[in-house]
């Protein structure tokens, strides 16, 4: 049974710094594109990063680049989503999602496997 688990989530305050992780069972993570979305209170899910297996291109939204940064370790058979200089905008539950070997798409419809999400609150 696929599984995909997020980890890392948690309180900090502005200008602070996480790392999420996502761990895989069932699927190697190297064959498939991997995407990092979130969702805030009252809003609809939005892609945030992704990372794609069939071409090597690596993606972020406009309101993370420069800040975010996606990595993988195949051999842990995770990915991780560093977030630096969070903000309190930066607050939601993220999810990590996978979808065998297709171009990076940040498009939530396109993804078929998703974990179950960290939440993130950037407060003071």
């Amino acid at each position: 049974q696929v599984q995909l688990v997020e980890s890392g989530g948690g309180l900090v305050q502005p200008g602070g710094s996480l790392r999420l992780s996502c761990a895989a069972s069932a699927l190697a993570l190297d064959y498939y594109t991997i995407g990092w979305f979130r969702q805030a209170p009252g809003k609809e899910r939005e892609g945030v990063s992704c990372s794609s297996s069939s071409d090597g291109s690596t993606n972020y939204a406009d309101s993370v680049k420069g800040r975010f940064t996606f990595s993988r370790d195949n051999a842990k058979n995770t990915v991780y989503l560093q977030m630096n200089s969070l903000k309190p905008e930066d607050t939601a539950v993220y999810y990590c999602a996978a979808v065998i070997r297709r171009p990076c798409t940040m498009l939530v419809g396109r993804y078929d496997y998703w974990g179950q999400g960290t939440q993130v609150t950037v407060s003071s």
